[in-house]
């Protein structure tokens, strides 16, 4: 387990990083979002020793992070730390050599993931003559090469096309086990959405959610898609008591209980005005939950 705890980060006058704690669970992809300056990369630097913060720890099983174990994790950084002039695979053997491999295992794991993910073809280039996307693989492939117990990744979907994106993405699903915990920022929350298990949002160097996702969707009123029959207009909704509609279009509506009531009841009060042809639950996308709690 990775825990960060009561993280405090200023640079001069600008606190950037506001007593933040949150936790990386093993076996779950940890999404990490926010805007532009709000603290995600600091905390990265942070978890991986690159920053010291001004107070807070960061925790491995209860313990803290010792330089040993940091040196165990993957990272790949928003901005690539590779050697444009070496060949992809001679890059990644080195890389492997660094963490303890023989030549022949490095070899053998570098091969792996250039297979992986579309690239063994490419193993003899220079690192430069590839698209940006495929040297975004090959930094992929960098992190992974010394199959670390936790990855750190910033913006690793950045240029990659759906194509990129879904071999990354199937990469991590293989390479990551029930023990390894995944951490990963990105700027894409219908990637987020797909990928992820858990959520963490900062804003403005403050926490303003975290937990699985599926609990974040559910800690707001619970919301229902209405759709009447007939294309009747759904606007006389909002004159039914204990019901607030958050939005109508011609027959469509969305609404939320304001009350006690089931939404068993709520349809039976709506059957007897009109025909209904679609009542469902509307489950809010990562974007709305984003928007919702950085206002």
């Amino acid at each position: 387990m990775l825990r960060v705890r009561r993280l405090t980060r200023s640079y001069g006058d600008s606190t950037v990083l506001d007593d933040v704690s949150f936790e990386v669970r093993p076996g779950r992809i940890t999404g990490f979002v926010g805007a532009n300056g709000a603290g995600k990369t600091t905390t990265m630097r942070i978890i991986l020793g690159v920053l010291a913060p001004d107070s807070g720890t960061v925790e491995w099983d209860g313990s803290p992070l010792t330089p040993e174990l940091r040196r165990r994790f993957g990272y790949m950084p928003e901005e690539r730390g590779l050697y444009p002039k070496m060949k992809v695979r001679d890059q990644l053997v080195f890389f492997g050599r660094l963490h303890g491999y023989g030549k022949e295992a490095a070899a053998e794991r570098a091969r792996h993931l250039l297979h992986r993910l579309g690239l063994a073809e490419r193993a003899d280039d220079v690192l430069e003559t590839l698209s940006l996307g495929n040297q975004q693989r090959v930094q992929i492939a960098a992190a992974l090469m010394h199959e670390p117990v936790a990855l750190v990744l910033d913006e690793p979907f950045s240029g990659l096309d759906p194509h990129a994106v879904d071999s990354m993405v199937q990469l991590l699903r293989d390479e990551v086990t029930t023990e390894v915990p995944v951490l990963f920022s990105s700027h894409q929350l219908d990637l987020v959405e797909r990928l992820c298990d858990d959520l963490v949002i900062l804003s403005r160097g403050r926490l303003v959610a975290a937990g699985p996702v599926e609990a974040l969707r559910r800690q707001e009123r619970p919301r229902y898609r209405v759709v009447l029959a007939d294309d009747a207009d759904a606007a006389w909704l909002r004159d039914l008591p204990e019901l607030v509609v958050t939005d109508v279009d011609g027959p469509r509506a969305l609404v939320e209980l304001a009350g006690t009531e089931s939404p068993s009841t709520l349809l039976k009060r709506i059957v007897d005005r009109a025909r209904v042809e679609e009542f469902a639950p509307d489950v809010r996308s990562l974007s709305e939950i984003f928007k919702e709690v950085t206002r």
